[in-house]
């Protein structure tokens, strides 16, 4: 029943995998060695005894005891060697069914027909273990050999026409047979062993997959952990030297606040970007697209920043992984001038909407720095690489007469896809 439901629910478009192999394929498979001496020794066997028996029959049936006398020593011997040979029949299956015609020809010379099933294992261990073509070729140039052979020696007189044909006759029924036989069987192999592969390849582009979407997991993770943290922590931090700095307990109130209201919202942020390292199925896959430029700017205001914020265009529909880039280049801008402008006291951002995707700029007054001096360091990095995911471009230094500026530039995804 199970394999009537299997066979029937296989679409003409799905794999149909091979039978499993039963107890005496299994064997047959760990035991090579020993199944090969088996095999020898069945067709030495089968191949000797008709040799050895036809001398000694009544000479009703055609035989002459002293032309067999004269070829039995030399035919005894090829026809031993050449089922010897079949030790080698996976290692030099080509060799085998060379010395098996070898075989076949010395059948020729003998006073009566007589056949073995060496070239029908030796065709079937061609097909098994080269190809079908080799076999069919093998079995072609060999044929072709056998056949003119046997005209010339019937021609000559040396073998008799009864000899001749009955030799043909049977050598090609035991190609014929041991040809499909081992076609068959080595399609098979061939096919168990090409799913085999594929299942070992898509093992490995699984597990390389798996490597790739977690690093790339972990870039991201990475760098909204930064974000939230260095921009927050940095915010706490000017707020914090502002309030320890006054001595006036009314106009230090609003910094705390600000102190905690920071806090609360990195908090936030932080739980909704560690929520995708939870097991909950509700646990988000992305960073929420948040448009957080309004609070970087009063966060930076309320540190003693003079701020001002210009955004100009239409932003339209805007997808959420644009807008989260803006904000995040907004974020990572303000941060750097909190934490290392020097003597800065002015800071501009700048938004500008455009069909074509959306700029942004960052620029302080601060002291003039060196132009290697915002290379370092995962901030700019994380900002480069997740501008660069959006398809966009971003370029960070001094300008002139001093100050530092940030400016990325990302299209809309209409445009990038």
């Amino acid at each position: 029943m199970t394999n009537r439901s299997r066979s029937s629910s296989s679409g003409e478009g799905e794999l149909r995998l091979p039978r499993p192999p039963g107890i005496l394929r299994r064997y047959w498979a760990r035991h090579p060695l020993f199944a090969d001496i088996l095999v020898t020794v069945v067709c030495l066997l089968v191949s000797t005894i008709p040799v050895i028996a036809t001398p000694i029959l009544p000479e009703g049936v055609g035989t002459n005891s002293r032309e067999w006398r004269q070829v039995l020593p030399a035919l005894s011997v090829v026809v031993v060697l050449g089922c010897l040979a079949l030790l080698l029949r996976r290692r030099h299956p080509l060799i085998v069914l060379a010395s098996s015609y070898v075989v076949a020809l010395a059948y020729l010379f003998a006073p009566a027909p007589i056949n073995g099933p060496l070239l029908l294992i030796a065709t079937y261990s061609v097909a098994v273990y080269v190809s079908s073509r080799a076999a069919l070729v093998g079995v072609v140039i060999g044929m072709a050999v056998l056949a003119g052979t046997g005209f010339v020696l019937s021609a000559t007189g040396v073998s008799s026409t009864t000899v001749v044909w009955g030799s043909l006759v049977n050598e090609s029924l035991s190609s014929v047979i041991g040809g499909l036989i081992g076609a068959n069987v080595g399609s098979r192999a061939r096919y168990v062993t090409a799913l085999i592969d594929h299942s070992q390849r898509l093992v490995v582009e699984r597990d390389q997959q798996a490597q790739l979407a977690a690093s790339t997991e972990r870039e991201r993770i990475a760098r909204e952990l930064h974000d939230i943290v260095a921009h927050s922590l940095t915010v706490m931090v000017a707020l914090a030297e502002g309030v320890a700095a006054s001595r006036d307990v009314d106009r230090s109130r609003p910094g705390v606040e600000a102190i905690a209201a920071t806090g609360r919202e990195a908090l936030r942020d932080m739980r909704a970007t560690l929520g995708i390292l939870r097991e909950s199925e509700a646990a988000p896959l992305a960073p929420l697209a948040r448009d957080t430029t309004a609070e970087t700017v009063a966060s930076a205001r309320a540190a003693g920043f003079d701020t001002r914020l210009v955004v100009s265009g239409d932003p339209g529909d805007l997808d959420s992984r644009t807008q989260l880039a803006v904000s995040r280049i907004v974020q990572e801008g303000v941060t750097n001038v909190l934490r290392h402008a020097t003597a800065a006291t002015h800071i501009d951002v700048a938004i500008r909407h455009a069909p074509d995707g959306v700029s942004v700029t960052i620029a302080d007054d601060g002291l003039p720095v060196s132009a290697d001096a915002g290379s370092g360091g995962f901030g700019l990095r994380g900002l480069r690489e997740r501008v660069e995911l959006a398809g966009g471009t971003v370029t960070a230094g001094p300008r002139q007469p001093h100050g530092w500026s940030v400016a990325a530039h990302i299209p809309r995804q209409e445009t990038t896809a």
